[in-house]
């Protein structure tokens, strides 16, 4: 358990991780689940023509498009190419699953659903938090593995504006986005707290230790008390989904493991009380620190 503050100074191998390789293979099936992404709130706009120019104009964040299955507009390849540079989600659904949940509405086989919030660039943001190790405030992160309910979602940005976080990292798919009923919840924290989407957490794991950032996670089965780590090392904390908690692949990767005693008959806390327990002894240790 490193209690020296010097312990940030890590090094870690260059080049490809032994284990990068099946990492990515796994987390890209684990990608390949076909959500509905145009379900849930958020505002929407519907057709080829209208969903490019948005794109195009940059004055709207959007969340992500679904484009229905089989779909062959001309200017389809035009949307693509803006969405990836963009760095939106694109995802495919049958047709059939689009016409009966927009019913009467003329989509052309493609909506978005924009978000109430702007995101970060993740490369930018991993290069933010990063320049703050060895500062005398260190990196605080969070990165939230497959966090699906809104309400949890908007609760955990509230707390992380109020705990000074410097970076929230949330993975492109199979989570809630940045939602109306998120930024409700949030109670304005959205507009504060950097939020950017991870193409994959397990590669963004290993990026942050690259840049001497501990990355700790929380679950039920960790080997250590969270009062038992050093939080006023450069950290990220990551958190799992309210059912399966953290998927495999990231629970491995985690330098640590702490748990937060539970003592009634329920297994775990919600997630979003858990994120507040975790940061605000975060802020004590580092509030304690600067004192002495």
């Amino acid at each position: 358990m490193p209690k020296d503050n010097d312990t940030h100074k890590r090094q870690r191998p260059a080049g490809r991780l032994p284990h990068q390789e099946d990492a990515q293979r796994d987390d890209a099936k684990h990608d390949d689940d076909p959500r509905s992404m145009f379900e849930g709130p958020g505002h929407k706009i519907y057709g080829l023509i209208p969903v490019l120019e948005a794109l195009r104009a940059g004055q709207r964040a959007i969340d992500s498009i679904t484009i229905a299955e089989g779909a062959r507009h001309g200017r389809l390849r035009d949307l693509l190419a803006l969405a990836k540079q963009a760095n939106v989600p694109v995802h495919r659904v049958p047709r059939i699953s689009l016409d009966r949940s927009l019913k009467e509405t003329m989509h052309q086989g493609v909506v978005a659903r924009t978000a109430a919030a702007r995101y970060r660039d993740a490369d930018e943001l991993l290069e933010l938090v990063a320049a703050r190790v060895g500062t005398e405030q260190p990196s605080l992160v969070l990165g939230l593995d497959g966090i699906e309910d809104p309400r949890n979602f908007g609760a955990i940005l509230r707390t992380a504006e109020c705990a000074g976080v410097h970076g929230v990292f949330i993975p492109e798919r199979r989570a809630v986005g940045l939602t109306d009923t998120v930024a409700k919840a949030a109670a304005g924290a959205a507009e504060y707290v950097p939020i950017a989407r991870a193409t994959n957490l397990v590669r963004l794991i290993e990026q942050l230790k690259e840049r001497n950032i501990w990355v700790v996670g929380a679950a039920a089965e960790g080997t250590s008390n969270y009062t038992d780590w050093d939080w006023t090392l450069p950290s990220a904390i990551f958190l799992g989904s309210e059912g399966a908690g953290l998927h495999r692949l990231v629970r491995e990767r985690c330098d640590i493991l702490v748990r937060i005693p539970v003592l009634g008959q329920l297994g775990s806390l919600n997630v979003s009380v858990a994120a507040g327990v975790l940061l605000y002894e975060a802020l004590r240790q580092r509030a304690k620190a600067v004192t002495k």
